[in-house]
């Protein structure tokens, strides 16, 4: 696949182990024009050095949590490089201990409340913000998981923030269907990230995973290898094998 050319917005990488790290990589691999955001001061070094090993020249701050970031960053890379023609949704969060235990055990208004803004609303806060920026034919990936509608021990909120993404998804591509503009969730699996560190007990759902068949096991030996399966994931894209679970249209 070649995408040279194309410009693309990554957010929300802040380590080599996050999955939006390994989306980059691959992107860059297959010519793309990769821009990077970071969250703060604190993942700034960090995430220069991660953009130097890519060889990806520019990289914005931006809290997706703050519109006026969001709007900055949308002048910024309008000014540096024109329009995009993908965005790569990669932000979530939810307070540590909200994700230990059964739902109602740690569940607060706040907590709830930032887990939606963070993991939900800032992808429509991007998709609203670069809305008339993208060019005919553009394409929006977010990140979600299985716990949007499946019970996932521990995942609790973020289990409910990511339905509430899932379904944002539909409500998105409808809005932005007229310029032809793509709007997908990718739920990739149980990878060891830093995020999914967060997650209580999620070694286990590793284990668990091992006991499945040959599929499960594909994916299973690239967990911690984000890359590679993202690489797989090119592929499949292009000759439409179902490796994935997409939603969207």
């Amino acid at each position: 696949m070649n995408l040279k050319g194309k410009n693309v917005l990554v957010t929300g990488i802040a380590s080599n182990r996050s999955i939006s790290f390994a989306i980059a990589k691959v992107l860059k691999e297959n010519n793309a024009n990769v821009v990077i955001s970071y969250q703060n001061d604190r993942l700034k070094e960090r995430v220069l050095k991660l953009a130097d090993e890519l060889n990806i020249g520019n990289s914005y701050q931006c809290d997706l949590s703050v519109d006026q970031d969001i709007a900055t960053l949308r002048d910024n890379i309008t000014q540096d490089h024109g329009n995009l023609d993908g965005i790569v949704h990669s932000a979530a969060f939810a307070p540590k201990d909200h994700l230990s235990g059964k739902y109602l055990d740690n569940i607060s208004r706040d907590g709830f409340a930032l887990a939606h803004d963070i993991s939900s609303y800032s992808f429509t806060a991007l998709a609203k913000a670069f809305k008339d920026d993208l060019n005919e034919a553009a394409s929006l990936v977010t990140l979600s998981y299985i716990g949007s509608n499946k019970v996932v021990q521990n995942y609790n909120v973020m289990g409910v923030a990511k339905a509430s993404l899932e379904s944002s998804v539909l409500y998105l591509a409808d809005s932005l269907g007229d310029k032809r503009i793509r709007v997908n969730a990718v739920s990739a699996g149980p990878i060891k990230t830093l995020a999914a560190a967060g997650i209580s007990g999620f070694n286990k759902i590793l284990d668990v995973l091992k006991k499945f068949n040959a599929f499960e096991l594909f994916l299973f030996s690239n967990a911690t290898i984000p890359e590679k399966y993202f690489d797989k994931f090119l592929e499949s894209k292009s000759s439409k094998l179902a490796l994935l679970e997409c939603k969207g249209f």
